[in-house]
Parts: structure tokens; C-alpha cells; sequence
């Protein structure tokens, strides 16, 4: 709760301050009730917006992008994540030592691998695609705030019926993952992919045991990233097939990135969209709702409660 409160809080005064000086003529509750909404809407992941066009008229403003990227990978990360950051500048300041556990490493150095990675690659297929009419500092802040959001918040600073086919197949990629356990974000959680990564590599260097920064992972813990990984693997394609078979029964024309996109932002409770949203039939829209609460309540938690039905 405290840090909620205290991160919301932070948000709102930095938005309130740049939405003040960008639009001084604009009213003044509306403007703090503007900060508000986005405040809380990028810390919990949610991705809300009161802009009928959600960020994109904001792309030429770097610092409302900025605060909004900061409270979206801090609401990310997780709150033990978080935790252990703040005891780890306390114990610093106090000339202590204190050790981040392995989870939190792990969050971490996932996190920006996959941040670094997606600013990279969106940078690479959209300065001169739907960034090409913006300068390069403008297009640097927007293909990371695409980075950031992919995973989960689900803001939209570009149009994305408008862009490539690379990087909407990208944002699928990075909508997969998610974010951290014990966030507000959704998805497969940075952890389970880490982990899976890290099986397949030691499985290459002929290693029965996953070690991270000389310590062993328990197989328990393999197995249930794995377990997990093969579910979400078969929900999503059934919500695809889905998607697919009915939209196209339906007389829609066949666009199976739309399809797969939608399917994979409805299970991660993105809830970014290249356009289909509105044009799904009743029979479609069911299965989005599904989706979307099957990712938000978690398939182990489902799994567990119907075998106990069983």
C-alpha cells in the first residue's frame, strides 16, 4: 500500500507539472484529474486512457512518455522486487551490505534484456515506418516507450494497424512475456521465460542442473516454469484457432496477425490492438473475454481449481 500510495502520488505530481506547462489555458481540475487517471492507469499495468487516442498525441512530449514508462516497469517488476530495492538503498546508505535475492536478479536482468532488446529491434523496423515524420530524439523516447508498454500496459503511441508486420510480430513476443510475478502486470512472467532460457541453455552445455550466480535452481521450480509455459502455449493457440476459424466462417477477411495479436494481448491483459477489437463477432468477443480472464486469474490457479472439481 505504501508504495502505491507513494508511486501513484509521485506520478500524478509529474504529469500535473508537464500537462500544466504543455496546455497552461486548460482547466486546472481537469488537468490533475487527467494526471490521475494515468497515473494509477500505468502503475497498475492497466493501460486506461481519457485520450480518445490513448498516448499517441503524445508523442512529440519525451517527459509525459518518460514518467508514464517509469511507473509502468515499477508496477512491472513486482512488489518484492520493489521491496528489496528500497532495503537495498537503505542498507547502503547506512555503509551496510544487503543481497538481492535471486528473484529479484532474475526480474531485473530480464527486465532490461527485454527492454534494451525491443527498443532496439522496434527502433530498427519503425524510424522509418510510423516514426519517420518525428526526429531521431522523439523516435528513441517512442520506440522505448513501445518497449515498455508491449508487455503488458498496453498504451498506445502508435497506431498499430499502421505499423509493420515485424514489429507487430515483435509486440506479440514481448506481450508473451509480461511481466514479473507478484506485479500488477500479467502475462507469462519474466521469471518462467528466464527460467526456461536458462534451461535450454545448461540442457546445451550438457548440465542436468540450472545454475544461476552460483546457485542451483530447484527442479520443482523447472518443472512448474515449464508446466506453465506448455499451458499458456495451448491456450493462446486454441484462443488463435479460435479467433481464427470464426471470424473467417463469418465472412471476415483472413488476417492471421491480427487474429494471433489479439488472442495473445486478450490472454496478457494488454489490451493493445491493431483494430480488430470492434469488428469481432459475438462468438469471437467471448472467447477474447476468456482469454483475458483465464490470463488474469493465472492457468495454474484454474488448472488447480478444477482437478479439485475432479
Amino acid at each position: 500500500c505504501v508504495f502505491v500510495v507513494i508511486l501513484e502520488l509521485a506520478g500524478t505530481v509529474a504529469l500535473f507539472m508537464l500537462m500544466s506547462r504543455a496546455n497552461p489555458f486548460a482547466d486546472t481540475w481537469q488537468t490533475l484529474w487527467e494526471s490521475v487517471f494515468h497515473s494509477v492507469s500505468a502503475f497498475c499495468n492497466a493501460g486506461f486512457s481519457t485520450f480518445s487516442d490513448s498516448l499517441i498525441s503524445a508523442q512529440t512530449s519525451p517527459a509525459v512518455l518518460s514518467v508514464i514508462m517509469f511507473l509502468i516497469v515499477l508496477g512491472g517488476i513486482g512488489f518484492l522486487t520493489l521491496e528489496e530495492l528500497y532495503l537495498f538503498q537503505k542498507a547502503k546508505r547506512k555503509g551496510q551490505r544487503f543481497r538481492l535475492s535471486l528473484h529479484s536478479r532474475l526480474v531485473l536482468t530480464t527486465t532490461a534484456v527485454l527492454l534494451v532488446v525491443g527498443w532496439i529491434g522496434y527502433f530498427l523496423l519503425d524510424r522509418n515506418g510510423v516514426f519517420k515524420h518525428l526526429g531521431t530524439g522523439d523516435t528513441l523516447v517512442n520506440t522505448l516507450f513501445m518497449s515498455v508498454t508491449a508487455r503488458t500496459a498496453g498504451f498506445n503511441n502508435i497506431d498499430y494497424g499502421q505499423a509493420s508486420v515485424g514489429s507487430n510480430f515483435f509486440t506479440i513476443l514481448l506481450m508473451s512475456v509480461g511481466g514479473s510475478p507478484g506485479s500488477t502486470a500479467g502475462g507469462l512472467k519474466t521469471t518462467t521465460v528466464a527460467l526456461i532460457f536458462l534451461v535450454a541453455w545448461s540442457r546445451l552445455r550438457g548440465q542436468q542442473t540450472v545454475t544461476v550466480a552460483g546457485r542451483s535452481v530447484p527442479d520443482e521450480t523447472i518443472q512448474r516454469a515449464i508446466g506453465l509455459f506448455v499451458i499458456v502455449f495451448g491456450i493462446v493457440t486454441a484462443g488463435i484457432l479460435s479467433l481464427a476459424v470464426v471470424e473467417t466462417q463469418a465472412g471476415r477477411t483472413p488476417d492471421f496477425l491480427r487474429y494471433m495479436f489479439e488472442a495473445v494481448s486478450a490472454f496478457n491483459t494488454v489490451g493493445l490492438s491493431m483494430g480488430a477489437t470492434y469488428e469481432l463477432t459475438d462468438g469471437s468477443r467471448v472467447t477474447t473475454v476468456l482469454l483475458m480472464f483465464t490470463g488474469r486469474v493465472g492457468p495454474l490457479a484454474i488448472a488447480a481449481a478444477l482437478l479439485s472439481l475432479i
